[in-house]
């Protein structure tokens, strides 16, 4: 599933469209209200984590504070795929991580999840009216994406030998002609979005005391890096990659490491998480150092195990004996 880096980006994706009108709505979700969309403006666009968040606001408001007339009537049958051929925008996610995530959470990850959707609800037309704002919260599944002025194709047969284009979740077509794709995605109705800054990788807000006194619990480190209430939006590419930059094993107990070992991973997780948003807004691939490798760059031979919490899923994980020795005995404090 997508990581925070992908996320984020799909959040600068839908950003420039943050003032235009949506003029017709289309897509496969059953959502209730989604149709609603319909000739609202496009308020406000967030991310937090592996969440992306929309807000929508009534378009007649807007556009007299502008000192512009109203939007006329618009359509509002299902977005047509082959209309796609304007205005192609290259911004797109690279389909990252061949692993069964796309429902597999954890009870904390459940946990977090559920407080995100408490305040989630249906909109109220009136309250639409009156100028307050809706929100959409949007987690993506695996190979999930957004695109703009452009739909995904098949790149490959199925197992049927069929070549069948990605079905949109939700479509939105805008006055100004463009339009955003939503594919592979879980979509929620909320009253405000769940950010929370300091558990947020990619956040200058990102609470480093916090993200370290969870990592130094009498827990397997790779199961505390991927608990959303710490580390948002660090996923399980993320968590193989910064485990090897930090040469330690993904069973290793946080209890056991020394504070400059937690210290080292950290600052790998902010950096490579961060150098991989900044490859993916110039178009470029990431490099994988141990993730789906069967050798490190060291040349050792790559163990492959599936680790997790006894009342939770499990996830892949990839390490070198050589270069992340399991540590057993507890390091000096520094």
């Amino acid at each position: 599933m997508p990581e925070g880096p992908s996320v984020k980006r799909f959040q600068l994706l839908t950003a420039p469209f943050v003032g235009q009108v949506v003029a017709k709505v289309g897509g496969s979700s059953r959502q209730r209200n989604l149709k609603d969309l319909k000739a609202m403006r496009l308020q406000d666009s967030q991310a937090s984590g592996k969440n992306l968040f929309l807000a929508f606001g009534a378009a007649l408001e807007a556009w007299t504070m502008g000192g512009s007339p109203s939007p006329g009537p618009v359509e509002e049958e299902p977005t047509i795929q082959g209309e796609a051929d304007r205005g192609a925008c290259s911004l797109t996610l690279s389909q990252e991580g061949q692993e069964d995530e796309v429902s597999q959470l954890s009870p904390k990850e459940h946990s977090v999840q559920r407080k995100q959707e408490t305040e989630c609800s249906v909109p109220d037309a009136a309250d639409a009216a009156g100028g307050i704002w809706k929100w959409l919260r949007f987690h993506f599944g695996l190979f999930g994406s957004i695109r703009a002025n452009e739909f995904s194709r098949a790149n490959k047969a199925n197992k049927r030998g069929d070549w069948k284009d990605p079905v949109p979740r939700l479509v939105l077509n805008f006055d100004s002609g463009g339009f955003l794709v939503f594919y592979n995605c879980r979509i929620h109705w909320c009253t405000s979005p769940a950010v929370e800054p300091a558990s947020d990788i990619l956040s200058p807000k990102f609470h480093r005391g916090q993200a370290l006194a969870a990592l130094r619990q009498p827990t397997s480190i790779c199961y505390t890096l991927l608990d959303q209430r710490y580390f948002s939006g660090l996923g399980n590419i993320i968590k193989n990659e910064i485990l090897y930059l930090a040469r330690i094993h993904p069973l290793s107990q946080g209890s056991l490491l020394a504070l400059s070992d937690l210290e080292s991973l950290l600052d790998h997780a902010v950096q490579f998480s961060t150098d991989w948003l900044h490859k993916k807004l110039a178009g470029k691939g990431l490099h994988y150092q141990i993730y789906l490798k069967e050798k490190c760059p060291l040349g050792h031979e790559v163990m492959q195990g599936t680790f997790g919490p006894r009342d939770g899923f499990k996830r892949l994980s990839w390490w070198c004996p050589q270069c992340q020795p399991l540590q057993f005995v507890h390091r000096c404090w520094n």
